[in-house]
């Protein structure tokens, strides 16, 4: 069985604040241009704005990997540089990069273990499935369905953040005035100290929740004042949708697919999590450009203090190990939408079953 030692790996952790700083600036410079002549090539024709957003799209989705990066320390040297550009690229696709990375990290530590972590879209198992009436059955694999991903990209990136901060906020409220009617004589600062909310699991998230949101709307807000309230929030709509929805296609397709390593957590092997539950997704050289070479996925998993800028020559150093790792083209990505069940029985994903097989899964 193949070891993470039999992997060369550690001089390719060493991060490059030069590269990393180009790669900033590359990548934000040009975004943030397109944005400031939208209202010149508006004013021309229409039809301008369409070549624009698929631009944007395709900076957006640079600045989500270098996001990433960021997350797992790896861009620059620095944890405190990449907090702080992680935060920044965060705001450029309206995400709360702390409370995300948290959240990505965990994943890294349980790739592979269906039964701790169950991918983006909280799958079932086929026991948990079958126990489901035929209504809710239809209604699991239908929002689990790739005509969700624009709908789903727009709210994970537009409107769950906010959603967030006021359903936390409202409920931090509740608890106050339940306290104050109770009669108990508790310090605003004891009740910030003490309280536990579902939408943040620390402090730290909630002032970098709320500083998101503080940034996102400020800047919509001069956004519509610069660019007008139709054009910026129709343009915006778009390039947040489309970019959501490539987000998670991308992180979809790269550990839902046939014979993907999905093992119970009992026997659960890191390295054959990272191996064969992760595929590489073969893209043009240009897409590897735009998603900042995250399609060698397998190495990012073994070791996600690699950054990107390193992935490339690592997979390439070490591909005598990897030559059954499962390649994934654009043309598989379809393919890849039906893989949205686990049978813990076998270890392994399966599409949805018909009708008539249904009834042939044991309940509980």
């Amino acid at each position: 069985m193949t070891k993470k030692s039999d992997f060369v790996l550690v001089p390719y952790m060493k991060s490059d604040d030069w590269r990393a700083t180009w790669q900033i600036i590359n990548t934000l410079v040009p975004y943030l241009t397109l944005w400031c002549i939208v209202p010149q090539a508006a004013s021309i024709s229409l039809w301008l704005l369409l070549p624009l957003a698929i631009l944007m799209v395709l900076f957006s989705l640079r600045s989500f990997s270098l996001m990433h990066d960021c997350g797992h320390y790896s861009l620059f040297k620095s944890k405190r540089v990449n907090r702080l550009m992680g935060f920044a690229l965060g705001v450029i696709n309206a995400v709360p990069q702390y409370a995300w990375s948290r959240d990505h990290a965990y994943h890294h530590r349980t790739n592979g273990d269906w039964e701790r972590y169950r991918g983006i879209g909280d799958f079932l198992s086929t026991t948990e499935f079958a126990q489901l009436n035929e209504f809710d059955q239809k209604i699991y694999g239908l929002v689990r369905q790739p005509l969700i991903l624009l709908p789903g990209g727009f709210f994970y990136l537009a409107i769950k953040p906010r959603m967030q901060l006021i359903l936390g906020i409202t409920t931090f409220i509740k608890d106050g005035i339940g306290s104050f009617w109770s009669g108990k004589k508790v310090s605003l600062s004891a009740m910030i100290a003490s309280h536990h909310s579902k939408h943040w699991q620390t402090k730290g998230e909630f002032w970098d929740l709320l500083l998101n949101n503080v940034c996102v709307l400020s800047i919509w807000l001069l956004m519509i004042r610069f660019i007008g309230f139709t054009l910026f929030l129709s343009l915006y709509a778009v390039v947040l949708a489309v970019a959501g929805a490539i987000f998670i296609t991308v992180f979809f397709v790269q550990h839902n697919f046939e014979g993907a390593y999905a093992h119970k957590t009992a026997g659960w092997d890191f390295v054959r999590g990272a191996i064969d539950g992760s595929s590489y997704l073969e893209l043009p050289a240009l897409l590897r450009w735009f998603t900042a070479d995250i399609s060698y996925h397998n190495i990012h998993h073994l070791s996600e203090r690699i950054p990107n800028y390193h992935l490339a020559a690592c997979h390439q150093h070490n591909r005598h190990l990897l030559t059954d790792v499962k390649v994934i083209r654009i043309s598989d990505m379809p393919s890849c939408a039906q893989y949205i069940l686990w049978d813990a029985d076998r270890d392994k994903l399966v599409p949805i079953p018909l009708k008539r097989q249904v009834s042939s899964i044991p309940r509980a």
